[in-house]
């Protein structure tokens, strides 16, 4: 009975396992692709990530170079700015006789003059002129004022080469200016021109300041700055188109090569008892 038993036992679980291998089961195939040849490794997650190589020398260095370049050019646009505007010459072609071979300086008393002042100080001109001709440093032509009276640098100017000695000693006389080639200053007919700056130290200050106080008894004697002490001056009216001196009676502007008003209109030598229109 028992062996009975057990033989139904065992065709019971036959019958399970037959019918188990021929239930159908739910797999698909799939294709092979890169991740099923993945090398075994210790890595997981974001570590399985190739970590970069940094390159901060290279920023450093970027950064220093940005820095000096920056710095060198804020230098230059200073150094440009503040050279600007320091030299007081009206026009171009100027050239200075420093940087080249100076002949010797030679005062020629038989030179022609003109002598201009730039600065805001009274009868300066006058004074200059006044002691060039005392001292026979040469032959005045023409004193006054300048057609601006902001000049900061004092210089002795001439266009023909061959006044380049005498330029150079009357500079000598006046302080120790500098001295320039420029045709600028061509229309007063003097083979030198005087341009009196703010930084003048020559002789004439002094005397400038008595013919200040002679003119006005009000004033102290010292140098009259902007029109200090309301003295009349006695510097001429300057036309600042020409640069000429303005003749009184006629109101035009004075050729200082000929010494007679010239009517800018024709460009004629005008009658010094008719007035200007």
């Amino acid at each position: 009975m028992a062996i009975h038993h057990r033989l139904i036992e065992e065709n019971r679980v036959a019958k399970r396992t037959e019918d188990a291998g021929a239930r159908p089961v739910n797999r698909q195939d799939y294709p092979e692709d890169r991740f099923d040849r993945i090398a075994r490794s210790g890595r997981v997650g974001a570590h399985r990530v190739t970590a970069r190589p940094r390159y901060t020398w290279q920023y450093l260095i970027a950064a220093l170079l940005g820095f000096a370049i920056l710095t060198t050019l804020g230098v230059l646009a200073v150094h440009a700015i503040g050279d600007a505007g320091k030299l007081p010459i009206r026009g171009e072609g100027l050239t200075s006789s420093s940087g080249q071979t100076q002949p010797d300086a030679e005062i020629n008393p038989d030179a022609t003059i003109a002598v201009l002042n730039g600065t805001t100080t009274e009868h300066l001109a006058a004074a200059v002129d006044k002691i060039v001709t005392e001292e026979a440093w040469g032959k005045i032509l023409f004193s006054g004022s300048a057609s601006a009276a902001d000049v900061q640098i004092s210089a002795v100017f001439y266009s023909d080469p061959a006044d380049e000695g005498a330029a150079a000693g009357l500079a000598a006389k006046l302080g120790g200016l500098s001295t320039y080639t420029t045709t600028d200053y061509d229309q007063y007919g003097a083979q030198l021109v005087v341009l009196i700056g703010a930084d003048y130290q020559g002789p004439g200050l002094t005397e400038a300041a008595q013919i200040a106080a002679e003119t006005d008894p009000g004033t102290d004697g010292s140098i009259s700055m902007g029109g200090a002490g309301g003295g009349a001056t006695a510097e001429p009216e300057i036309d600042p188109a020409t640069g000429w001196e303005i003749d009184p009676a006629t109101g035009f502007p004075i050729d200082p090569a000929t010494g007679l008003p010239v009517d800018p209109a024709t460009g004629l030598a005008a009658d010094p008892a008719a007035p200007a229109s």
